[in-house]
């Protein structure tokens, strides 16, 4: 068993992502203010990709996802993009509630677990 930290993206708040004894906890992801919660959604989720990739692992390994949108009206809207990238048979554990962003233009945030390889 793998007992060392490491961590992606490290800056002087926050990691984008630490992996600890076979998990990887990636922070909330955010798009580009102004865009759309589809738009937006499609960005996280790329972060999120990409994030999993670094660590060696990818999302058919997500565990669990928690999204918060700005306003729930927009869960069809997050949905569509949602289902078209996760991958079926391979979806997490998953909650998604209402929450105030870091700020008004952000419409999403994405916050996964995954299992790395």
């Amino acid at each position: 068993m793998n007992t060392d930290i490491t961590r992606i993206g490290t800056g002087p708040r926050m990691s984008e992502g630490v992996c600890y004894n076979g998990i990887i906890w990636v922070a909330g992801q955010v798009g580009t203010p102004g865009d759309s919660v589809a738009d937006q959604t499609r960005q996280c989720l790329a972060e999120v990709d990409r994030i999993l990739a670094e660590a060696g692992t990818d999302k058919t390994r997500i565990l669990s996802a928690q999204i918060w949108l700005a306003d729930m009206a927009d869960f069809p809207a997050m949905n569509s993009v949602w289902d078209a990238w996760v991958p079926q048979g391979h979806t997490p554990a998953r909650a998604t509630g209402e929450a105030k962003l870091a700020a008004p233009a952000y419409l999403v945030e994405v916050i996964v677990t995954a299992a790395l390889r």
